[in-house]
């Protein structure tokens, strides 16, 4: 198989990196300061601001799209349509490029703001009583639900190699707790904070939620446990 030139890209990582010059059958390949890998933008800082930028400019079109095309208002209409059309591109493999940054995290929840203002009847409240009486979560709640129902599937629904791989638990014959606290790992770059396996290391669950028998029924009791989290 023979590598298209054209489609190549360097992208220089670390920051004492020595920006070396790469060649491909001589011909020198052009430097790129953001790439996209399976539809996520990600640049040579490892930070994903061009990936909330395009996400939000994308899904803002598509409500744009469906405010102009229905008449109606009702929650009846607009939510499965946010929930079907929007929603899905604010999160798209999120855990992955889940935001860092306060500004990168109020871009998509912008989008969500708005869809909620469209509502008839609900234009008077505020944001998080909007989202109480439609019944949905914020972004960011979402995000983290997503993470715990992650780690849940990995270390108890039969994954238990793969959750070994990510994760390590640390052994505890304590009575209080939930039995399964995960054992945090130091690293010298702060951006590896907001990894996947260490964002879910900083939230406490119930032990009746951590031990459920299988991840349906995990995220039954989470939401129970996220409607009542500011």
């Amino acid at each position: 198989m023979k590598f298209d030139k054209v489609k190549c890209r360097v992208l220089h990582l670390g920051r004492n990196n020595p920006m070396h010059q790469y060649s491909l059958r001589a011909d020198p390949l052009e430097s790129s300061f953001a790439e996209r890998d399976l539809g996520v933008l990600l640049d040579d800082k490892l930070t994903v601001s061009q990936q909330c930028a395009l996400v939000a400019k994308k899904s803002n079109g598509i409500l744009g799209c469906i405010k102009r095309s229905m008449t109606s208002r009702s929650r009846e209409v607009l939510l499965p349509l946010y929930s079907a059309l929007v929603r899905p591109h604010l999160e798209y493999y999120v855990q992955f490029w889940a935001s860092h940054f306060k500004k990168d995290e109020e871009l998509p929840e912008r989008v969500q703001w708005r869809t909620t203002r469209m509502v008839r009847g609900l234009e008077h409240l505020s944001y998080e009583e909007r989202l109480r009486e439609l019944g949905l979560f914020s972004l960011k709640k979402r995000r983290l639900r997503g993470d715990l129902s992650k780690a849940h599937k990995n270390l108890q629904d039969g994954c238990q190699e793969d959750g070994a791989r990510l994760f390590s638990v640390v052994p505890s014959d304590r009575t209080r707790g939930n039995g399964h606290k995960l054992k945090h790992r130091k690293f010298h770059l702060n951006i590896r904070e907001k990894f996947f396996t260490l964002r879910v290391m900083e939230h406490r669950l119930p032990r009746e939620v951590v031990d459920s028998p299988s991840l349906e029924i995990f995220k039954t009791c989470l939401d129970m446990v996220l409607c009542n989290l500011l």
